[in-house]
């Protein structure tokens, strides 16, 4: 029995989409013949049976992803096989020859990325699921290079991603054979970026890749660009069709012959002007650095012109006497810490006038999806931490169920895991509103800007002596501005200031929402 296994796909592709089966299973076969169709992102292969028999068993149906080196089926070798059915076994012979081999490879006839004495085969890295609406991430630096022994388990790279960073850990002991996505690739889940010999022994340094049969094609699709069989990708070619703007309806999202063909005989649109040439990088001084941003620096930037583009955004102003809660924390912070073992601090007091002005004004607590109004019955308060990396906003959940000792225990756990780069995905994701505090960095005033798609951000600034008119009498007093971010699509004006001196009336009477009042 011989496997039919996935060829070497050409440089920097790692995967490749079943396209067809031009037989099934029981099919006498010729050595040679062709069995199936793969297409990649650039180009299309043509995998052929690699011994006469008969077709057993198939892996890999049609439309599904592979990876160079995995089994797709097996050919039962001689006449006798015909007519069986029954999946043969699936273990990859060392004699089955890949379809398009490496030029000057050492080996012809091994499978890529195996150990060409036979130690074991090689386990594939791939780049694990990073979390809802997470569709890329960016290689850091590899912590081993190629033909380094690994642990399992042990750190091979950090994939930057624009929310969190994740660890990627060897899956064996063995050999690091093979690194797929070099120092700064952009990868998506799922795909492989590296190798490691689960036999302990590097296998032979591989040739570089060669050009696939098609390679040389003037067509080459860029890696986003939809998979295209050869005859959909024909129609595209001669129509000068955008395959992203086709309507797909084969399976798995595949676009047919039909559908290009229904696209090249649509009306076609007006000519849009012709976008402006990026500018060039300027060069750079002798005393100046040019450095690439973060990926995380990149999504915050991103975040924040699309919030400034797509909220009405306002904000309104007012300021607070913090006397009473000064007063109070100072009164009582020595045995608040030793009840509770956390510090009584006072994002514990402002979480919790926020979320009464909340429970008052929904819309501050709500969002907009389309023509709709999604009012929130829960109160996930995002509080902004800053980190080496960037500004990142972890989230308390179910912060009106929380008293304030659990609250000062969850934003100092939150904090601490931000800064440490420990947050997970679910703990950045579903706040329904945020408070953001310059004034630890000394801030008198600022706009903060919506973290969308919520409809308002608390901003907290630094506390200051000021000379304030108390009953008629000026006295100095312990003075914070505050300032409320609003979407104005969805909050009033009366409603955000009603909001904001909601949380005045709570700070500067702190015994009136402990009371419940």
């Amino acid at each position: 029995m011989a496997d039919i296994l996935t060829p070497t796909l050409g440089e920097s592709v790692t995967e490749a989409t079943i396209a067809k089966w031009s037989k099934k299973p029981g099919d006498a076969v010729k050595k040679d013949e062709i069995l199936v169709e793969l297409e990649t992102d650039k180009v299309s292969l043509e995998v052929a049976s690699p011994a006469d028999g008969v077709l057993g068993e198939i892996k890999a149906a049609e439309g599904d992803t592979v990876t160079p080196g995995a089994v797709l089926g097996s050919v039962t070798e001689g006449a006798a096989g015909a007519g069986k059915t029954e999946a043969p076994k699936t273990e990859a012979k060392a004699e089955a020859k890949p379809e398009s081999p490496k030029a000057n490879a050492p080996k012809a006839d091994a499978p890529k990325n195996q150990a060409a004495s036979g130690g074991g085969d090689a386990i594939s890295i791939a780049v694990p699921t990073m979390g809802e609406s997470v569709a890329e991430g960016t290689i850091g630096t590899w912590l081993k290079k190629a033909g380094d022994a690994v642990k399992k388990d042990e750190l091979l790279v950090e994939i930057e991603t624009d929310k969190v960073a994740v660890e990627v850990a060897s899956p064996a002991d063995g050999v690091l054979t093979e690194i797929g996505a070099p120092d700064g690739a952009t990868v998506k889940p799922g795909q492989v970026i590296g190798k490691v010999s689960g036999s302990g022994a590097a296998p032979a340094a591989s040739a570089p890749e060669g050009k696939s049969a098609n390679a040389g094609s003037a067509q080459v699709k860029s890696s986003d660009d939809p998979h295209l069989s050869p005859a959909v990708q024909r129609v595209v070619t001669e129509n000068n069709l955008d395959p992203k703007a086709i309507e797909a309806t084969g399976p798995k999202g595949n676009i047919t012959k039909a559908d290009a063909v229904a696209a090249a005989s649509a009306p076609k649109a007006a000519p849009a002007p012709a976008p402006q040439a990026a500018a060039a990088p300027r060069e750079t001084g002798p005393r100046e650095e040019r450095v690439k941003m973060t990926r995380l620096r990149q999504t915050i930037a991103r975040r924040l012109k699309e919030s400034q583009n797509s909220a009405a955004q306002l904000t309104t102003f007012n300021e607070v006497d913090m006397s009473a809660v000064m007063a109070l924390r100072s009164q009582y912070k020595d045995a608040f810490e030793k009840r509770h073992g956390v510090k009584l601090g006072f994002m514990s007091f402002f979480v919790k006038a926020v979320v009464n002005a909340l429970h008052e004004i929904p819309a501050v607590n709500a969002e907009i999806d389309g023509t709709d109004i999604i009012y929130k019955n829960h109160y996930d308060i995002g509080v902004a931490v800053g980190t080496e990396k960037g500004l990142v906003v972890p989230v308390l959940r179910d912060a009106d169920q929380l008293s304030l000792a659990a609250i000062e225990k969850g934003i100092g756990d939150l904090g601490r895991a931000a800064r440490d780069g420990d947050l997970t995905l679910d703990q950045l994701q579903g706040g329904t509103f945020t408070i953001t505090n310059g004034g630890v960095y000394g801030s008198l005033m600022s706009t903060p800007i919506l973290n969308m798609p919520q409809s308002g951000i608390l901003g907290m600034h630094n506390i200051v002596q000021r000379p304030v008119a108390i009953d008629g009498k000026v006295e100095i007093r312990p003075m914070m501005y505050l300032a409320l971010s609003y979407d104005h699509r969805i909050v009033d004006g009366k409603e955000a200031v009603t909001f904001l001196v909601r949380i005045k009336d709570a700070l500067e009477d702190p015994q009136r929402f402990l009371l419940d009042l």
